[in-house]
C-alpha cells in the first residue's frame, strides 16, 4: 500500500498549519537596525505598548503579575532568548547542556525561562548573573526561583522573578530546551520577540509587529505629554476631554 494510500484510508491528521504555527520562528528584518529599535522601545513604558498591543488586538502579551522584578527598574528591552526546564531528578549532562546554553546568549537577549511550574528549585542565580552580563544580556526573567539575590543586586543586572529559595536546580529541575517558543500561561514568546521589562512587570511584543507597535506607542507617549501639560496648567476634566484628551 502506497503511503497516500494509507493516509487517506487511516485519517492521518495533517499538522503542518500546527507545526508552522507552534514552532516556525519568523524572520523579520527592521527598518531600522536592532539597537536602535531595542533604545526606542526603552524610551517607552510598558503600559503604553501593552495599550497599543491591545489596539493590535493582542489580549495576553504580559506575563502574569506572579512574575516581579527584583528592583523597580526603568525600562530594559531586549530579544527573547527561551529557555525551557522542567522538574527532574536527572543530574548526567545537565551541567554541559547548560554550558552550551549560556555559549549560544547573544548580545542583546532578553533571557526568559520557562521552568515548567518547578517551585522546588532555582533556575537563577550569581554566576549565570555573571555570565550573561559579560555576554551583552539585557535582562532575564524566570518563572520560577532565583538565588544569589545580593550577586545579583550588586551586579546591577535587571532580573524578573516569581520566588527566592536557596536550593539549586541540579538535582531538581533539568533544563530540556532552548531558542525554542515557549508558553506561559496565555502568554506565546518566541525567540526574537521584543521583550519589555519595567516596574510593572514583562510585556512581550511578537517581532512581526515590533516595529508598527513601537511607532504608536511612540505617538500615545506624545500623546500623553499633551495631556500631562494641559492637567499641570489646571484644565479641567472637561476641557481636556474636549480636545481628545483621556485619563
Amino acid at each position: 500500500m502506497s503511503v497516500e494510500k494509507y493516509k487517506k484510508e487511516v485519517g492521518m491528521m495533517n499538522l503542518e498549519r500546527l507545526i508552522e504555527a507552534r514552532q516556525v520562528v519568523p524572520e523579520v528584518q527592521f527598518p531600522i537596525s536592532d539597537q536602535e529599535l531595542l533604545s526606542r522601545f526603552e524610551q517607552l513604558y510598558a503600559g503604553a505598548v501593552n495599550d497599543v498591543l491591545r489596539e493590535f488586538t493582542l489580549l495576553h502579551q504580559a506575563l502574569p503579575h506572579r512574575i516581579k522584578p527584583l528592583k523597580l527598574y526603568q525600562t530594559v528591552a531586549g530579544f527573547a532568548f527561551t529557555v525551557k526546564s522542567a522538574p527532574n531528578t536527572l543530574v548526567t549532562g545537565e551541567m554541559s547542556f547548560r554550558a552550551k546554553m549560556l555559549e549560544e546568549m547573544h548580545k542583546n537577549a532578553f533571557v526568559i525561562y520557562d521552568t515548567s511550574n518547578d517551585e522546588q528549585s532555582t533556575a537563577w542565580g550569581g554566576v549565570m548573573t555573571a555570565t550573561a552580563k559579560g555576554k551583552g544580556v539585557k535582562a532575564a526573567c524566570v518563572d520560577g526561583g532565583i538565588r544569589d539575590t545580593h550577586q545579583i543586586l550588586n551586579a546591577d543586572f535587571p532580573v524578573f522573578y516569581k520566588y527566592r529559595s536557596s536550593n539549586g536546580s541540579l538535582g531538581r529541575c533539568l533544563i530540556t530546551h532552548y531558542q525554542i517558543p515557549i508558553q506561559i500561561d496565555d502568554v506565546f514568546i518566541r525567540p526574537g520577540d521584543v521583550v519589555l521589562g519595567d516596574a510593572d512587570g514583562v510585556l512581550i511584543v511578537p517581532r512581526t509587529v515590533a516595529y508598527d507597535v513601537l511607532l504608536r506607542a511612540e505617538e500615545i507617549k506624545r500623546n500623553e505629554q499633551q495631556i500631562f501639560g494641559w492637567v499641570n496648567e489646571g484644565q479641567s476634566v472637561k476641557e481636556i476631554t474636549d480636545k481628545g484628551g483621556y485619563f
